[in-house]
């Protein structure tokens, strides 16, 4: 069996094998990304959990316009060699449309992430604002790009906890620990003989706001009451 969290490498497995049973931790949507036909019905052999974490996009950036109404200009950092994440920009660029914001698109790539770099674009582009869109590569450099953020003076919105602890401003997204505890659930009843085609795809049922006041603080940032009293956790 195999469990995993990383779209590309389900995409490779599904190819691999269709007998392997595969249990999935997936943040974009598996229908729509055609790794299971349905979420009642998965089919073939594969199954397991969807974060939600695409269909989350627009709730992030409305909760970062309500902590910074002055967002004139929002940068997104992502992966252009990440299919999923390409899905996630234009996302952002449909929820950044609505909201009126201007997007500034922050690119890197797999094979060689030049975060310094993408954040000095930010700075010319006179960016006030950031998104930071998960994936395998990002996912190696929380610390970094909580850093990075600090000395730019930009409040971040994240799409999971991990990086508000490692010293982001804000997250909204589903609780990782509870989903890949879940996992379990589905490796259980395969082991004791339950087809994946038979197990319904489940999404979460709770979301986690969570808000750093010391990175608040450290760019000079004031998060209004009716906002800090909304959050599940508060990192002082």
């Amino acid at each position: 069996m195999l469990v995993s969290g990383n779209s590309e490498a389900i995409r490779a497995a599904k190819q691999a094998t269709k007998t392997i049973p595969i249990v999935i931790v997936l943040a974009a949507d598996p229908v729509a990304t055609g790794i299971v036909d349905s979420l009642a019905r998965p089919g073939g052999n594969i199954t397991g959990l969807t974060r939600l974490t695409r269909e989350l996009s627009g709730k992030r950036l409305e909760l970062l316009k309500e902590a910074i109404p002055r967002i004139s200009r929002l940068a997104v950092l992502w992966d252009a060699d990440s299919a999923s994440a390409a899905i996630a920009f234009k996302e952002y660029e449909a929820a950044a449309r609505a909201l009126k914001i201007p997007l500034q698109s922050l690119e890197v790539r797999s094979s060689n992430p030049d975060v310094e770099g993408a954040f000095q674009a930010a700075a010319k582009g006179r960016a006030n604002a950031l998104v930071t869109v998960r994936s395998a590569v990002l996912n190696r450099y929380p610390k970094q790009i909580a850093d990075l953020a600090v000395k730019n003076r930009l409040p971040s919105m994240n799409e999971g906890s991990e990086y508000v602890e490692a010293g982001g401003l804000m997250s909204y997204s589903s609780n990782d620990a509870d989903q890949f505890r879940r996992a379990a659930y589905f490796v259980d009843k395969i082991l004791k003989g339950t087809k994946p085609a038979d197990l319904p795809v489940e999404q979460p049922t709770r979301f986690e706001f969570v808000i750093n006041l010391k990175t608040a603080k450290q760019i000079g940032l004031t998060i209004p009451p009716n906002v800090l009293v909304r959050a599940d956790k508060v990192i002082k």
